[in-house]
């Protein structure tokens, strides 16, 4: 069982620092996984998750979406 499954089902905070998932986030149980199962959310709720600005959040998501409409498939 993965430690953001554990998390989940046990209803506790996640203390596994070494996870690639993990946020210091206590809303969200400090795993990314758990906040994005929550459902669509506004750039600002991402930026408050990470600890950065709104505008950060929409400068990295343009930027992915470009690099994911260069990928040929």
């Amino acid at each position: 069982m993965k430690c953001f499954e554990k998390c989940t089902i046990l209803d506790i905070a996640c203390e596994n620092r070494e996870c690639r998932y993990s946020i210091e986030n206590k809303e969200y149980k400090n795993c990314t996984i758990v906040a994005a199962k929550k459902g669509p959310m506004t750039l600002q709720q991402i930026g408050d998750i990470f600890g950065v600005t709104r505008m950060r959040i929409c400068q990295l998501e343009k930027k992915i979406l470009k690099k994911i409409s260069n990928i040929s498939i």
